[in-house]
């Protein structure tokens, strides 16, 4: 029996206005408030964004994963999770491949030439501006986020601390008629995730009360979800959702993910306006890329919160 469906809040950046205090940005930063308390994640429209440049960026992805399998095994990473990924027995309708540095035109280039010895421009271009324009929408969410919890002043450190990571996913239909796994349950461990999808539903989310529900994205939405980082930096203010990916019907679903990830040697630390009486000290200042070698570790693969087993205070 499958999940049902949840109606995440659903909030709109397209008129925000830069100025705090406005209306429209007080109400914006209502609805974020309380939506990343609640569930960790909502809907957003953002028309910076134009639907041509979001068809071709679905687009682009169908013919990426349409590549011999040798080609995209040369998109290779130090780091697990940034090259490609597929072929895994656990989750054998799921591969994926990935740019580090999504924001800069040599690191794109570099990836595009990869996968196309004879080039491809037209992928190139639209997946360098579908990143830069998404990490527009990151840098406001997360100077939101500052502002509904008094941050203010720590808004260009915060956001200087990051860089962005792109990922390209495709979940296969299953083989059979049931509904299969297409990715595990799991949290996020970064900042703040961003993703658009093709008209394939399958994402399903974990609410307060145990029970899992599918989200429901139309073609104008994105879903930003928050990251274990960003969890510990606020002191637990928000929270990170388990989610995972469920597959049915017979069409395939691509799925691409900015992720604002903490930069090497980054240190997690709540600011001291966070820790309080009623608000002590939920985690110990952390190393963003040792916490990930903990949580890929066998051990932290095992917990079921490796981010408090890890640096819990």
């Amino acid at each position: 029996m499958g999940a049902e469906t949840i109606k995440l809040p659903a909030i709109d950046f397209s008129q925000l206005k830069q100025e705090s205090g406005t209306p429209t940005r007080e109400s914006v930063k209502s609805q974020v408030k309380f939506a990343l308390r609640e569930f960790g994640c909502f809907l957003a429209t953002f028309d910076q964004i134009p639907p041509n440049l979001r068809n071709s960026v679905i687009g682009g992805l169908k013919q990426l994963f349409d590549l011999p399998l040798q080609t995209k095994l040369g998109n290779r990473s130090n780091i697990r999770y940034r090259g490609y990924s597929g072929q895994h027995p656990v989750i054998p309708l799921y591969e994926s491949l990935g740019i580090d540095d999504a924001l800069n035109l040599g690191s794109v280039e570099t990836f595009t030439n990869l996968m196309w010895s004879e080039g491809n421009p037209d992928f190139c271009n639209s997946i360098l501006s579908f990143s830069e324009q998404l990490s527009q929408l990151d840098q406001i969410v997360r100077k939101i986020v500052l502002e509904s919890l008094g941050l203010e002043a720590y808004t260009d450190e915060h956001i200087g601390s990051t860089d962005y990571v792109i990922r390209f996913q495709k979940y296969d239909p299953p083989k059979s008629h049931e509904t299969e796994l297409g990715f595990t349950a799991h949290t996020d461990k970064n900042m703040i995730t961003i993703l658009y999808q093709n008209e394939v539903n399958g994402l399903e989310v974990l609410t307060k009360d145990g029970q899992w529900m599918t989200v429901e994205l139309s073609p104008d939405s994105f879903i930003v979800v928050v990251g274990e980082a960003f969890r510990a930096w606020t002191n637990g203010r928000l929270r990170s959702v388990h989610h995972r990916v469920m597959m049915k019907g017979s069409l395939a679903r691509y799925s691409i993910g900015l992720f604002s990830v903490p930069k090497e040697g980054c240190i997690i630390r709540a600011p001291e306006e966070m820790v309080d009486e009623e608000h002590p000290s939920l985690f110990k200042p952390f190393e963003y890329f040792k916490f990930l070698d903990f949580f890929l570790s066998g051990e932290g693969q095992r917990s079921s919160d490796a981010l408090k087993q890890y640096c819990g205070a």
